[in-house]
């Protein structure tokens, strides 16, 4: 028998030890990462919840959030529809940087006999080519040791990449993970969307038609009221649905040391709130519950965008976000001192409609430029057209039933430039333009537009035709280079010739993909690829 020598013994008995701390350092760091989740409503505006002083409909999950929260009084999202609005929240970056901006590129069953009208568009489904380095924030989460998982909604604007989640699906669920993992977990409702509008018109009413708030540019008759009670209503059976999700953190012990988000993807359901870039269509509700309910019950008037998301949750779990984040933390280790002064918007085309608008928003003003003036702000978006309210407001327009402001949204022409005081008219009905003791303001928002929009390489000045034929030449999307597979010291290392594409290995047996971040020991049989937003995975290799 071999016999160590005492020296050896020792190295060996100090190897095992560090091993073994090492383990439980690296498990003690991963228990105190914070539980992060995402409570996403689709379509709303505040100004139907209790916590920015609706009293219509009482919303008692989301009011708990509320009392145990911090209250955003200045949420934006970029985009005032949903597809380059999420491309922005999973990135951390503009949809018009990324090449996002247009609603739907990535839609592989466009065309499919049988789909809705607004989805058999004759332009091709693609992957926008995004600037080196962009990915997916939750891939990061996931290096770091965070079990990710999403549903039922992913919708990006580009295909889903492999590497952001442990489990997309409609049974997603924080309990899936491993035993003291911390988790990341985005839950979406779709019960408040737009088409919920038409959908649910003949499902039972939680609050009465006569008792619903009117706004001004809206008339008020049967028709509007009823869609009114009908997102109303919807907001309750929101509420009852993200009850359970509460209800099963705080069984499972986690409600109070996790971070819960709840927002809503853009604008409310109706016209003039989807697609359009007023406070309506830009606005979100937004609640943020740190752990230990810290600052319960206040309020944050600070401007935050969904470019700021990523780079949040990334600086909360301890991740510097990286650079090419256009975002900036705004809680935890990473948080920047200097917070934004302005909120800025885009329009581009909806379904098959294309109508390019830019916005920009400071603490009192917002300032809208509209590239095609011959449109009309009440585009023809046949989806749209479904809705009650809207065919009401084709209607009363026609028969010239509306009153000046209620009319202004449907006239077939828009002005070049809209200027509003936001603090002295809330809903943007006077257009300010015109007015002398504005005209210093007028040229500066002027100003700061037309940096962003060179600063931020905004894409939107370029037809789309012309940013496809870049992206798929010969009508194809590009497919990453194989792997290269390189032996040395015992080990298997793995380089792709895309520098910033993300290598995924698995086992034989595996459903799920890993990341690739240190070389794989020579035993290991397994296959691997990479991938990288706007281009299609590579060839899978085998060793």
């Amino acid at each position: 028998m071999k016999k160590f020598r005492f020296p050896t013994l020792i190295l060996l008995i100090l190897s095992v030890i560090g091993c073994n701390e090492k383990k439980k350092s690296e498990e003690t760091i991963q228990e105190s990462l914070p539980n992060i989740i995402w409570l996403v409503a689709e379509d709303q505006s505040p100004d139907w919840f209790p916590m920015y002083g609706d009293s219509t409909m009482r919303l008692p999950y989301i009011e708990m959030l509320a009392r145990d929260g911090v209250t955003f009084e200045n949420a934006y999202s970029p985009v005032p529809v949903c597809a380059p609005a999420r491309s922005s929240i999973i990135t951390g970056m503009y949809p018009t940087t990324l090449g996002a901006h247009n609603m739907r590129t990535h839609a592989p069953w466009r065309g499919v006999p049988g789909e809705k009208p607004y989805e058999t568009l004759d332009i091709p489904s693609y992957s926008p080519v995004v600037p080196d380095g962009v990915k997916m924030f939750t891939q990061y989460l996931r290096e770091k040791g965070y079990y990710t998982s999403n549903g039922p909604k992913e919708d990006y604007n580009f295909k889903k990449m492999e590497a952001a989640w442990d489990d997309s699906s409609k049974e997603h669920h924080w309990s899936k993970r491993k035993e003291g993992q911390p988790f990341f977990s985005v839950f979406n409702f779709a019960v408040c969307h737009e088409s919920q509008i038409w959908k649910r018109g003949k499902d039972q009413l939680f609050v009465s038609p006569s008792r619903v708030p009117v706004p001004p540019y809206f008339p008020d008759n049967d028709t509007i009221r009823h869609d009114l009670a009908v997102n109303y209503s919807n907001l309750k059976r929101l509420d009852n649905q993200i009850g359970q999700i509460i209800n099963g953190l705080k069984a499972d012990g986690l409600y109070e040391n996790s971070i819960i988000f709840f927002y809503g993807d853009h604008g409310g359901p109706f016209p003039r709130h989807k697609r359009a870039l007023y406070e309506t269509g830009t606005k979100v509700p937004m609640v943020i519950k740190f752990p230990k309910n810290e600052k319960a019950g206040s309020r944050d008037d600070r401007f935050i965008s969904f470019i700021d998301l990523a780079p949040t949750v990334l600086s909360l779990a301890g991740i510097e976000p990286p650079k090419v984040m256009q975002g900036k933390a705004q809680f935890g280790k990473f948080e920047v001192e200097k917070k934004p002064k302005y909120t800025f918007h885009s329009a581009d085309r909806f379904d098959a409609i294309y109508d390019r608008l830019r916005a920009v928003r400071s603490e009192r003003y917002k300032y809208i430029r509209s590239f095609n003036t011959d449109k009309s702000h009440a585009l023809g978006v046949s989806y749209r057209e479904q809705m009650p309210m809207m065919r009401e407001l084709r209607r009363l327009y026609k028969a010239g039933k509306l009153d000046e402001k209620q009319a202004l949204w449907l006239h077939p022409t828009k002005p070049e430039e809209e200027l509003y005081d936001l603090q002295n008219d809330p809903y943007e009905l006077n257009n300010l333009v015109g007015q002398s003791e504005v005209q210093d303001t007028l040229i500066h928002l002027r100003q700061v537009l037309d940096k962003w929009i060179v600063e931020t390489n905004d894409l939107g000045r370029i037809p789309e035709d012309e940013l496809i034929a870049k992206w798929l030449p010969e009508g194809k999307q590009e497919q990453l280079p194989a792997l290269e597979m390189e032996e040395k010291n015992g080990e298997i290392r793995l380089i792709s010739k895309k520098s910033d594409a993300t290598i995924l290995w698995r086992q034989a047996k595996d459903s799920l993909w890993n990341i690739y971040t240190k070389p794989l020991p020579k035993d290991v049989f397994f296959e691997a690829k990479s991938e990288r937003i706007g281009y299609l995975d590579s060839e899978v290799l085998k060793n």
